[in-house]
């Protein structure tokens, strides 16, 4: 194989787990900016600052784009839009322990839809349990709309994976992920408008802004959109089940939030069920 062909292959695994870590550090970057700016605010900022980074260094050609590439990557950044500014829409009702573990319903859906083997539906319960001891089910102070918010951003979650392994298929990994966060601007522009969050911004949060965009989205979509290209769509979803676990560890890190030893214990069956997916995917999944 000639050495050139090989020089910038990273593995899917890797992949995923740099975009679930970058995911949560722009989170606990969001905390210094979301007060400001609101929900929609600060989605558009992320998206939009997002969106410029990655053309100014992709520069996507638009004139080459098929029919086919343009409909794939038009509904993947429609719905890269709609999960974010509907996540940061229940971000600003609920926790985001409980946005989080609510929102991975729907990747989770996804994951026992997709099995056809006994062990993958093994992984699959391990990894609800975890869901199950990570969620607030006493129910004290739960906002209903905030909920609702994370279960509908967890439905284009699942489609988001769908939509990115289908876009990745028949379009370029950067010319996917750039060109998808432009619609996803245009999406989420509107609400960023009319909110009125974005008049308050001001040259101290232009660094913060930055860093946002660059671990919320740039960063980790540029990831997923490779790593979607490599494994399937299921495996994505129970690899994703990380997320929770990596939430409550940069929580702890950078915002100071402990965990109780229950949610250690659901931290622990998330890890167990996401290992237990890579160990034994099977080889053939992988074209």
């Amino acid at each position: 194989m000639n050495p050139k062909q090989r020089k910038l292959t990273l593995p899917p695994l890797p992949a995923v787990l740099g975009s679930i870590l970058s995911v949560q550090i722009g989170a606990a970057l969001a905390k210094g900016l979301f007060p400001a700016l609101g929900a929609a605010g600060t989605t558009t900022l992320r998206i939009g600052l997002s969106a410029l980074m990655l053309i100014l260094v992709n520069r996507p050609n638009f004139s080459k784009l098929s029919r086919q590439q343009w409909n794939a990557v038009i509904s993947y950044g429609i719905c890269l839009g709609a999960m974010n500014g509907i996540y940061y829409l229940a971000l600003s009702r609920i926790p985001l322990g409980m946005a989080v573990t609510l929102e991975f319903i729907g990747p989770l859906m996804l994951a026992v839809v997709g099995s056809k083997r006994k062990i993958e539906f093994l992984w699959v319960l391990l990894a609800a349990a975890g869901i199950a001891f990570i969620a607030p089910w006493n129910g004290k102070g739960i906002d209903l709309f905030g909920a609702g918010m994370a279960l509908l951003a967890g439905v284009f979650w699942a489609g988001y994976i769908l939509l990115g392994r289908r876009t990745s298929a028949v379009l370029e990994g950067k010319q996917a992920v750039t060109i998808g966060m432009i619609f996803a601007t245009l999406v989420i522009l509107p609400f960023g408008i009319s909110s009125g969050g974005l008049l308050h911004f001001t040259p101290l949060m232009i660094l913060p802004a930055v860093a946002l965009a660059l671990f919320s989205s740039a960063i980790p979509f540029s990831l997923e959109i490779y790593a979607l290209k490599h494994i399937p769509a299921k495996t994505f979803s129970i690899l994703m089940s990380l997320e929770p676990a990596v939430a409550a560890i940069c929580g702890m890190i950078f915002l100071k939030e402990f965990l109780s030893l229950t949610e250690w214990a659901a931290v622990s069956l998330v890890v167990i069920a996401s290992a237990g997916a890579t160990l034994t995917k099977e080889q053939t999944d992988i074209k």
